[in-house]
């Protein structure tokens, strides 16, 4: 299967496809139900742009996503700008619980991976409880830096690959997450995965997520900086800076003439 190249929506050089959530959750439970050729997902934001910048092999991965969805409202307001719109915000902390309600009652089964020791059991347990029927084929919190120890990056896939789910969430943090579903996606031979950063944390209640008012309006950045602003005030405030730069950018040069 190769990536969906068609109708995507360039936002400084992250190729977005204008899906709508609802279609979205169409499509992947579609594909994870054919069982076809390993796909795995990617959720754009502003930080992810601005990473993409500095990374051929990031754009790489990007290029190679099967689905690109729009994970933020400032992506919905420079697209607007742009003149491309697209339809709706369609973040990974969203299409996480919703593909997982999808599923449930069937007989496609997820695995969590990532996550500290015992959130990924405890999100998997608030899931069963809301979702009735969901199949929860495992989940694994591999160590910080396993990547980079021949011996437990081969424990995380022999956890999935035993477990042989549908969806794979991946919350393992950008771009760290993007890269390890790029090159183990054969090795894994799970039709979706997807990858969802905080959203298991979210789900167990290990972190708190902003409230739908401040989401609707963009600001749950915003509202993630206010909780953690040790961890995140250079992720947020530097490359938000940088995404509203960019975008801006490549406003003014599609205005030039002869563009």
């Amino acid at each position: 299967m190769s990536a969906q190249g068609e109708g995507r929506v360039d936002i400084a050089g992250a190729k977005v496809h204008p899906v709508a959530f609802r279609e979205a959750v169409s499509q992947i439970v579609e594909h994870a139900r054919a069982g076809g050729p390993p796909a795995y997902i990617v959720t754009p934001n502003a930080q992810h742009i601005s990473l993409l910048q500095d990374s051929a092999r990031f754009r790489e991965i990007y290029e190679g996503a099967w689905l690109s969805l729009a994970d933020g409202t400032p992506l919905l307001w420079a697209a607007r700008l742009l003149g491309t719109p697209l339809p709706e915000k369609v973040s990974g902390s969203d299409l996480f619980p919703a593909l997982c309600k999808a599923v449930a009652g069937t007989d496609l089964r997820i695995f969590l991976l990532g996550g500290r020791p015992g959130v990924a059991e405890k999100a998997a347990q608030v899931l069963e409880g809301r979702y009735p029927g969901l199949q929860v084929a495992g989940t694994y919190s591999p160590p910080l830096g396993f990547e980079e120890d021949p011996t437990e990056a081969e424990r995380a896939i022999e956890a999935v690959r035993m477990a042989a789910p549908h969806l794979l969430f991946v919350a393992l943090g950008a771009p760290k997450q993007e890269y390890w579903m790029h090159a183990n996606r054969e090795r894994l031979g799970v039709p979706v995965a997807i990858g969802v950063g905080a959203s298991i944390d979210f789900v167990a209640g290990i972190v708190t997520r902003a409230p739908k008012w401040m989401r609707k309006a963009g600001l749950e950045w915003l509202f993630r900086l206010l909780m953690e602003p040790g961890r995140l005030w250079k992720r947020y405030l530097l490359t938000n800076s940088r995404f509203v730069w960019l975008v801006l950018r490549q406003y003014a040069r599609g205005r030039l003439p002869g563009r």
